[in-house]
């Protein structure tokens, strides 16, 4: 990683870029028709920091953003982090009780929100003082103001994971994080300043954030931000804005392979994308394979972390791109560990060990979550199995919550997943397991099929059988018209089993 990237804030990159090319596009809104240059960027970034600072507010102070995609959350989130502010996500998704928790948590003294947006923020943050200011044009022709100065080390992005169980925790990142993980993604993915890439994901997700926004920014290329994922308009915003890559979750891959299977794909005028990436959550092989047939795109499996600023694994763009591998590792360490953090042979299964620049600074006022999450010598822990081969390439088997234990055998669920998944009729998959009296835990599985599909819960069993083995293979799968995600796209696995107790319960 080039070191001098990691001694800038984000406020000085945004100088750099719009000292050197003021009017380079950096943000193109396809769902607008808005196109912000570098040397806008500058201005709308010095116009909400005035504005923040004409309220009073302090540096390191918390400011919440609740907007969807498009150029205005864009340069909000760069504008908070400009004037030296603690930038605040709340997740639109993740219901009164979590957002109005995040808004008392973080102490935000400010809200960022639209018009589509406002009723939710204040139905949740109950008796909190933090005022709401709804974005229009004026905020970002408005007038800067002296700031303090700005270290690479102070607090820039506070973000709260999406957690299964019990209340989320602030994950917090400093401006050198937040400019690490932007350049691991431009690394690995050799970003180029001719380079524009799609940015479906929402900017109060890391992915979002960090790779499509934050990887232009470092590299000095375009991002283009619709309002949000249209299967129908994908493909046409990649066409019109001459996009050359884009970043989507196995889920998305999934739905744009559905679509082109239903109705067929015009793939003209796209001959300038070098590849899509997929982020989030294991991919299928099966549907990797058959979305590069479909597409002619080659799909580039990465791995990140809200707790490291995104991407720390990837596939390279040249050489051996391993199907059904995250890839290895760029702008940081990797190694794979037993349960007493020791580097284990590769091979083996253990956990997965990350160390580097890009690594959180810890978890706001929880202490001990920290102290679990960070090793005295760095590491954090991410709390996924998986085991590493010869030549580096990470491969995941699980989340060590989610392990499956039949009879005393570990199952990882992925392995279930990627069965169902080789159904030409399964959109989405997920294994998980139930209590059961004879082994401890049974294995049960959740699916959404194509439109029209004939698939029985029976054939599904007997193809995990004849891919696995009986053992592995659910005892029971329940039909959804669509599985519980979080945020980023990721199938919530704990949630998907209470479901299917209910339509158990209601079968």
């Amino acid at each position: 990683m080039n070191e001098t990237l990691l001694r800038l804030s984000i406020r000085d990159l945004i100088d750099h870029r719009a000292a050197d090319t003021p009017d380079k596009p950096f943000i193109i809104d396809p769902s607008s028709g808005k196109t912000v240059t570098y040397g806008d960027l500058q201005a709308a970034a010095q116009a909400v920091s005035g504005r923040l600072a004409a309220l009073g507010l302090e540096k390191g102070e918390s400011v919440a953003y609740a907007m969807g995609n498009g150029a205005d959350a864009a340069r909000v989130v760069l504008g908070i982090l400009y004037g030296g502010h603690l930038a605040t996500a709340i997740n639109l998704v993740s219901g009164n009780q979590t957002i109005g928790y995040v808004i008392r948590h973080s102490g935000c003294r400010v809200i960022f929100c639209e018009t589509e947006t406002r009723e939710l923020v204040e139905a949740s943050k109950g008796d909190a003082t933090a005022a709401i200011l709804e974005v229009d044009d004026g905020l970002f022709a408005g007038d800067g103001a002296a700031l303090p100065g700005l270290a690479p080390s102070d607090d820039g992005l506070l973000m709260y994971t999406s957690g299964t169980t019990g209340v989320p925790k602030g994950v917090l990142l400093s401006h050198q994080n937040l400019i690490a993980g932007g350049a691991n993604a431009m690394t690995a993915h050799e970003l180029t300043a001719d380079d524009a890439g799609l940015c479906v994901l929402p900017l109060y997700h890391i992915n979002g954030l960090c790779v499509t926004v934050l990887g232009a920014l470092v590299s000095g290329s375009a991002v283009i931000i619709p309002k949000r994922f249209s299967v129908s308009n994908f493909w046409q915003h990649l066409r019109q804005t001459k996009g050359t890559w884009f970043s989507i979750v196995p889920t998305q891959v999934s739905y744009l392979l559905n679509e082109a299977q239903t109705n067929g794909h015009d793939g003209s005028g796209l001959e300038q994308i070098r590849f899509g990436r997929s982020a989030s959550a294991p991919l299928s092989p099966d549907v990797q394979r058959a979305f590069e047939e479909t597409f002619q795109v080659p799909v580039i499996e990465t791995m990140g972390l809200t707790e490291t600023a995104a991407q720390i694994l990837s596939n390279p763009m040249q050489g051996v791109r391993k199907i059904g591998s995250p890839g290895i590792a760029y702008g940081n360490e990797i190694i794979i560990a037993d349960d007493q953090q020791n580097e284990i042979a590769r091979g083996e299964e253990g956990e997965v060990l990350v160390r580097g620049p890009s690594v959180m600074k810890g978890y706001l006022r929880n202490r001990e979550a920290t102290s679990q999450a960070l090793t005295p010598a760095g590491w954090l822990r991410t709390g996924d199995l998986g085991r590493m081969d010869e030549d580096g390439y990470v491969f995941i088997t699980g989340r060590i919550k989610e392990l499956i234990i039949k009879g005393g055998e570990n199952i990882a669920p992925r392995e279930i997943d990627d069965a169902l998944y080789a159904h030409p009729d399964v959109v989405e998959a997920a294994a998980f397991a139930c209590d059961c009296a004879r082994y401890g835990q049974r294995i049960e599985a959740g699916v959404k099929l194509r439109d029209g599909s004939t698939a029985t819960q029976e054939e599904l069993i007997s193809l995990c059988a004849d891919l696995i083995g009986p053992f592995k293979a659910p005892d029971r799968i329940h039909t959804f018209p669509e599985l519980p995600k979080g945020p980023s796209g990721k199938i919530q696995r704990l949630k998907l089993a209470e479901l299917s107790v209910e339509n158990s319960a209601a079968g």
